[in-house]
């Protein structure tokens, strides 16, 4: 029963007005106003900023902010894969054989995840990675590692909420919602995957980097508004790092995996 209130709740406020009447408000020139509270309220550290506070037009040019250089350190170990994002750790594992990992309790396959068949059959039995990102976290996307991008395109329309909330009681957000899927050869000819996942209202996902090479550490998208990125990796690819657990918060450029 909460299921079915929760999303005939989000149904009717995530309509196309409602979502440009929120556009609207946080790319207005009145937003700015917000921005001191809002960086209070989620406990931003302004001294990581590359701008000052006041420089910033709305609350959209703040969500999107870069950071000093040097404000998140990469692991250049040539054999690790390092977080793309600051995050919180939803879930990881291992997808099964019929193509499906699990996020809350909730199964979903590759196919309505990554929408082409001659995608997904090398990820069987490879590993999958879940990341949250919270409205306090620095949203730029960074490449875990050094690649060439094979293949880039979008799928869905709608976005509905990400949080614990809305995969818990939500219609498989993570594959139903506008996201932006980058798949990459890394070394040894292996391949991992990038979902960038848009969140509640606000689909956008922006490409920086627009190279068929991705380098880590580079910036390569941000996200406009609420987000999450799930990270496949081929089936032999890599094993997690011993620290890597659900609900822990990583930021980029901190390894968390290995290649085999």
């Amino acid at each position: 029963m909460k299921e079915k209130i929760y999303q005939s709740l989000i149904e009717l406020t995530n309509g196309k007005y409602s979502s440009l009447m929120l556009r609207r408000l946080v790319t207005s020139s009145i937003s700015k106003n917000l921005i001191k509270s809002y960086s209070k309220v989620y406990e931003i550290d302004i001294s990581e900023v590359s701008r000052d506070i006041n420089s910033f037009n709305n609350l959209q040019d703040f969500f999107t902010r870069q950071l000093k250089e040097g404000a998140r350190p990469v692991d250049l170990e040539g054999r690790t894969f390092v977080s793309p994002v600051d995050a919180k750790i939803e879930t990881f594992g291992t997808i099964q054989k019929n193509k499906i990992f699990t996020v809350k309790n909730k199964p979903y396959s590759l196919i309505d995840l990554l929408g082409k068949e001659e995608v997904i059959e090398k990820y069987k039995d490879g590993k999958y990675i879940v990341f949250y990102l919270s409205p306090a976290n620095y949203h730029r996307i960074h490449s875990p590692n050094d690649g060439l991008v094979i293949r880039q395109y979008t799928l869905g329309n709608k976005s509905y909420p990400v949080n614990s909330l809305g995969l818990t009681y939500g219609k498989k957000p993570i594959s139903k919602n506008h996201r932006l899927i980058s798949e990459v050869q890394g070394q040894n000819k292996k391949h991992f995957t990038l979902v960038k996942v848009g969140a509640m209202f606000v689909n956008s996902i922006k490409l920086t980097n627009v190279s068929d090479n991705w380098t880590k550490g580079e910036e390569v998208g941000y996200f406009g508004f609420g987000s999450t990125v799930v990270m496949l990796f081929e089936e032999g690819y890599v094993h997690f790092t011993e620290n890597i657990q659900a609900g822990l918060n990583v930021k980029m450029g901190e390894p968390i995996a290995s290649m085999l």
